[in-house]
């Protein structure tokens, strides 16, 4: 007979202003919750955009992911469909489906959730740099590396698929 184990969690709160702030392309990503403080249930970074910033298209292969618009737009290509979303929409993006999205001409802010937690944090960390200031980063000096980005996303069971 198979016995399963539960962990009792503590209750948490990250204020508006706390999280692990990083530049991330050329997006503000705030780590505000992390695999390893959810008992490996959910990774949530609050997103802030410049206007007309893109993602490529890339899959997931360890965790669904989440979006929930806070503030501006976004058009997202979620496996073959178009969804344009607004504040107070939430997009569901399952593991295994490709996906993509532009930000709208306003910018956008937006909540990543992904279940399960622990890796998606860790890509984000593996591409990014400490944030300077909890702003949208400056144009960066050089191109990104490709290679360096391709492998910590493999590292973490994602694909780039550009």
């Amino acid at each position: 007979m198979t016995q399963l184990t539960h962990t009792t969690l503590d209750p948490a709160t990250v204020r508006a202003d706390q999280g692990e702030a990083r530049w991330w392309f050329d997006a503000l990503a705030v780590i505000k919750v992390t695999g390893a403080e959810t008992g490996g249930a959910m990774t949530i970074v609050e997103m802030t955009y410049p206007r007309d910033a893109e993602a490529p298209l890339h899959v997931h292969y360890r965790e669904d992911e989440a979006f929930w618009i806070l503030e501006g737009s976004a058009t997202f290509l979620v496996g073959e469909q178009t969804i344009e979303a607004g504040p107070g929409d939430y997009l569901f993006g399952p593991r295994d489906i490709p996906h993509k999205f532009t930000i709208g001409p306003e910018g956008c802010r937006m909540l990543f959730i992904c279940t399960p937690g622990g890796n998606f944090e860790n890509a984000v960390r593996g591409m990014s740099a400490p944030a300077r200031a909890r702003t949208i980063p400056p144009p960066p000096d050089t191109p990104p590396n490709l290679e360096h980005i391709a492998a910590v996303a493999r590292a973490n069971g994602c694909e780039l698929l550009m």
